[in-house]
């Protein structure tokens, strides 16, 4: 019998790619509030996303009329989805694992939708339900129709297109000249916007539908890095261009261009003249800001209520430029200007115009984060805003978890609340993780919560709900016990999980840690299929905690930023939840196991190298072992660059050039595991930390995972990984 037989939940979870596929997602409303159009496949193991339809308006509406307005098994006859390089790139920034339609974009109406499939434009009309194949140059990348629902813009080869959503029309609106390769691109995120800044466009449309504000992307001073297959010797490397830190980024501008009729170009000392360049004989104007001390564009936001409005951040990240921009021009005047000696963090859903005129935007101020309009703030310090999700004629939506000043901390919560002039509302009920969309009278709010899987969709009109959204996810195998607590002095937020059925009779158990516990990777929530994972490690024979330490998000900017200059805290903040647990749940600190993934990964080798007094054992998955091999907006926010602080980024360092780095004994076992395709984590650092450790006489097993990227989806590979790593652990704890 293999060790796949004897335990079904990894299957279970690999299948199901933890158990997110038939889960509705990606939601939209249609601004007259009849329908919300959102992606779902239809079973827990499809992994074939459709593009769904629920009509709210109409007889069979309180049933929850759903329908689907375009199935790409019939689009593509049968047949297997054929990914370009390129769409293959984007969906490992955005951490897809599933296929089908995997993402769409609506007209104003909410009446046409566009997507890809095989690289080929399909639009669908969504009152109707049908969809068609529309003829357009590609691989297609990112479609979006304008807003009146006439063209579609797409990116295909690096250069931004447009056709007529009748299929008519098709034609180059900007893009490289002849011989420019892939180093100059136009209407695609580059990536440090798409893995770091959260900004996974590159082109936006104006609310008349006339013209478009474009990114190019120039990666020619960007170092080349080459990511080769060994196991397919035949293959010849990929080429990735990789800003690492303290290394040239790409070089980023903005244009605005003309749907129809000639524009103009403004250089960069502000005159005007005819467009040349690439910009592939189309005309355009050039957006202006002050690139050289902003050279990030982080967030573009153009609707009807003002003009385009830019958030642009300087490299340190420490100063940041809201900007509108004169249409006419390219010219852009400074609206707010932030600053703060760690960094910034970067909004999600913000800056924006309010309808009247005011600037929404999310702002670091007393202690708190929160939303302000204009020069006002709407919340105080007993709310951590999260996210703004919709804004109003007379009040703003957003996502916030309990800030410093809450009565109570509500561990692992985030909840939706609606902000006003008069104050603030909280319209998500019950413990758990709130998200909603809302447009209108219309909200979509979807709720998880810690005893119960999977997650539930209520569609609400003025407050009353009118119907649920169903779920085809997979009940797991088994259920998840996370105790939600605090730990030590710093009350650090912990999920501590025990084996089902554990009696105190049982004894002390070997503990295992199990965090992300770097920033932007929350993992103590309030919900059930977030710790399934977890559980069942714990089911093994395990206590298993989770612990979120200063530097992840949720709490308050000073929690967030006390890891500037010194994220090892985040290991100190590990073992300070360890020793005040062991005080309360039944563990034995003498068998000391941490697991981890990427950034994990790296606090997991950390952990073992640096506290083998405290560690006994770790798997180290895709970790960051030379902090110098990552990317620059990552790495120089929390420690500036390699060049100016060089002792940091050794501190913070597996392994530099002279070998491992602060290693201490004894030396305990480790996992290294990696993927030989990852593009994110390339696998040099899992390699370079291997032979430092072989070097240094100390034992260690490696796990290379041909053909995975920094995602693991292939379903024998993650199932696999997760019986493998009991293995080692239960060797290496000297529990089999």
């Amino acid at each position: 019998m293999t060790l796949s037989q004897q335990v079904s939940f990894p299957r279970q979870s690999a299948r199901t790619q933890r158990f997110t596929l038939g889960s509705p997602r990606a939601f939209t409303v249609s601004p007259d509030g009849k329908r919300v159009v959102f992606l779902r496949s239809t079973s827990g193991t499809d992994r074939a996303n459709r593009l769904w339809v629920l009509d709210l308006d109409g007889p069979s509406a309180a049933a929850g009329a759903e329908r689907i307005a375009a199935d790409p098994e019939s689009l593509l006859g049968g047949v297997a989805e054929n990914l370009s390089a390129e769409e293959r790139a984007r969906r490992e920034r955005s951490r897809e694992g599933s296929g089908g339609i995997v993402g769409y974009a609506v007209d104003g109406a909410v009446e046409l939708a566009a997507f890809t499939l095989s690289g080929r434009l399909y639009a669908a009309e969504l009152r109707a339900g049908t969809a068609r194949r529309l003829p357009a140059s590609g691989p297609v990348i990112d479609p979006r129709p304008s807003p009146d629902g006439r063209h579609i813009a797409y990116v295909a080869r690096g250069a931004l297109r447009v056709v007529g959503a009748d299929g008519e029309g098709d034609r180059e609106l900007a893009g490289p000249q002849a011989g420019a390769g892939e180093d100059v691109t136009y209407g695609l995120a580059e990536f440090i916007a798409a893995e770091e800044m959260g900004r996974s466009r590159g082109f936006w449309w104006s609310p008349e539908s006339d013209r478009l504000l474009v990114a190019r992307a120039d990666t020619t001073e960007v170092r080349r890095w080459w990511i080769s297959d060994p196991s397919r010797p035949e293959r010849e490397p990929v080429q990735v261009a990789y800003p690492a830190a303290g290394t040239p980024n790409a070089d980023v501008r903005l244009f605005l261009v003309d749907l129809n009729g000639p524009g103009r170009a403004a250089t960069s000392d502000g005159a005007v003249e005819a467009a040349g360049g690439d910009a592939g004989g189309t005309a355009r104007t050039e957006v202006i800001w002050n690139r050289a001390d902003y050279p990030y564009l982080a967030r573009v936001h153009w609707s009807a209520q003002g003009a385009p409005l830019l958030l642009v951040q300087s490299r340190d990240q420490r100063d940041q430029l809201y900007l509108a921009v004169d249409t006419d021009t390219g010219a852009t005047r400074p609206v707010h200007r932030d600053e703060d000696p760690a960094w910034l963090e970067l909004p999600t859903g913000a800056p924006a115009w309010a309808p009247d005129g005011r600037l929404v935007r999310l702002s670091d101020e007393g202690g708190a984060r929160v939303l302000m309009a204009g020069d006002r703030p709407l919340t105080g310090p007993q709310l951590h805003v999260r996210a703004v999700l919709d804004i109003g004629e007379d009040d703003i939506l957003v996502s916030a978890s309990a800030g410093e000043e809450a009565a109570d901390p509500e561990t692992g919560e985030i909840h939706v609340y609606r902000v006003a002039e008069r104050g603030t509302e909280r319209l998500s009920d019950g413990v758990g993780v709130h998200s909603a969309v809302r447009t209108g009278a219309v909200t979509v709010l979807a709720s998880a919560g810690p005893d119960t899987a999977g997650v539930s969709v209520r569609v609400f009109r003025d407050g009353k709900q009118l119907t649920t959204i169903t779920s085809y996810a997979e009940q797991p195998a088994l259920t998840a016990r996370a105790r939600l607590t605090e730990g030590g002095a710093q009350r650090i937020p912990c999920a501590v999980m025990l084996p089902t059925g554990y009696q105190e009779s049982d004894g002390p158990l070997p503990v295992l840690l199990d965090p992300y516990a770097c920033p932007h990777g929350q993992r103590v929530v309030a919900a059930h299929n977030p710790h399934l994972t977890s559980q069942w490690f714990a089911d093994q024979g395990f206590a298993v905690i989770v612990a979120d330490g200063r530097g992840t998000p949720g709490r308050s900017p000073a929690w967030e930023k006390a890891i500037k200059n010194n994220k090892l805290l985040i290991l100190d903040d590990q073992i300070e939840a360890l020793q005040d647990l062991a005080g309360r749940f039944p563990l034995d600190t003498g068998r000391v196991a941490i697991r981890g993934w990427s950034g994990g990964g790296w606090l997991a080798g950390l952990a073992v190298l640096r506290r083998p007094d405290i560690f006994h054992a770790a798997i180290v998955g895709a970790p960051v072992t030379d902090v110098r091999l990552y990317d620059t907006h990552y790495m120089e926010r929390y420690y500036g660059t390699p060049q100016e602080q060089p002792e940091v980024y050794a501190a913070h360092s597996l392994v530099t050039d002279d070998g491992l780095s602060g290693a201490r004994e004894p030396a305990r076992p480790m996992m290294l595991i990696h993927g030989l395709a990852d593009d994110n984590v390339v696998v040099a650092h899992t390699l370079r930390l291997s032979a430092a450790l072989l070097a240094a006489g100390r034992p260690h097993e490696v796990l290379p995972l041909s053909g995975v990227t920094h995602m693991t989806p292939q379903e024998q590979v993650a199932e696999n990984l997760l019986l493998l790593q009991v293995d080692f652990l239960k060797r290496s704890l000297g529990m089999s």
